[in-house]
């Protein structure tokens, strides 16, 4: 599966798939088979960074 190019997509994106479906980011990356890396990376750029306690981007 290829995420979201634009950050701002992706963000929705990825916060979705957070509340709706994975219990953690770790899980998210595994079942995706995506790097935490990159995704951080392209979320970081855009001022957002994972938060644990709400499992999602702030």
């Amino acid at each position: 599966m290829s995420l979201p190019n634009d950050p701002v997509i992706l963000l929705s994106y990825i916060n979705t798939l957070l509340r709706d479906k994975y219990p953690s980011y770790e899980e998210l990356c595994k079942s995706l088979c995506v790097s935490a890396d990159d995704i951080e990376h392209k979320l970081n750029r855009i001022g957002y960074v994972y938060d644990p306690d709400t499992n999602s981007f702030r």
